[in-house]
């Protein structure tokens, strides 16, 4: 466990040194929100109908367009490699590293969504429902993205392969939490929702690690 939060707290601190890391899903993640009625319709009915797809399809971008660097300042500087050979457990170094992810975009994601859904006129009742499925599901998307980040690490335009691999991966996810955010908004129970997106980041939990691992063992010896 103390190597899990040095190893944590090492990402962040680059993070914070690097703050565009974090200002840009945001950005990105508010500027789809703002473009999107512009370009569709100002209709407050309207888009309080589509908000539900629009915000979680906004949010799926952004944690996609952050997730080519998890791995990627690590290897360019070998620090890396090292991490690769040292005695401590992988898994352990690639947990603390989708958290630390996920902690700048996912989690800052679910922070400001009610401000975009102020903006899509979404029904008051909705906003635990769009905040909690944010919550279950965007640490999936960081876990699957990382599976891309791994196996395109070595690469120099890994972005666009990233998007190709793990897209189709994360349609389950945008499915049942744009479902949950239509169900909440309409009054209806979201439980099952819920309990779908708590399975698929269990199953996620279980399986991406040793993926992840394998996918950097891979690009490095390969290098």
């Amino acid at each position: 466990m103390s190597f899990f939060f040095a190893a944590l707290k090492r990402d962040l601190l680059l993070v914070f040194r690097h703050r565009n890391d974090i200002i840009n899903p945001l950005a990105f993640f508010l500027m789809v929100a703002v473009l999107f009625p512009l370009g569709i319709s100002p209709d407050p009915e309207f888009l309080s109908e589509v908000a539900p797809g629009v915000i979680w399809v906004a949010a799926l971008l952004a944690c996609l367009l952050s997730v080519d660097g998890i791995f990627r300042g690590d290897y360019e500087d070998g620090s890396l490699e090292q991490m690769l050979v040292s005695p401590e457990s992988l898994l352990v170094l690639v947990l603390a590293k989708v958290l630390s992810h996920w902690l700048v975009s996912g989690f800052c994601l679910a922070v400001i969504s009610p401000l975009v859904a102020m903006m899509f006129f979404l029904p008051e009742q909705g906003y635990p429902a769009l905040i909690m499925s944010l919550i279950l599901g965007t640490p999936t998307l960081s876990l699957m993205g990382a599976i891309g980040a791994g196996l395109t690490v070595g690469l120099r335009k890994g972005g666009v392969l990233i998007s190709l691999l793990v897209l189709p991966l994360y349609i389950p996810v945008l499915i049942f939490g744009a479902g949950t955010v239509h169900a909440g908004s309409m009054g209806l129970p979201i439980q099952g929702y819920l309990a779908l997106l708590g399975a698929i980041l269990i199953f996620s939990l279980m399986l991406a690690p040793f993926a992840i691992a394998a996918t950097l063992k891979i690009s490095v010896r390969s290098r």
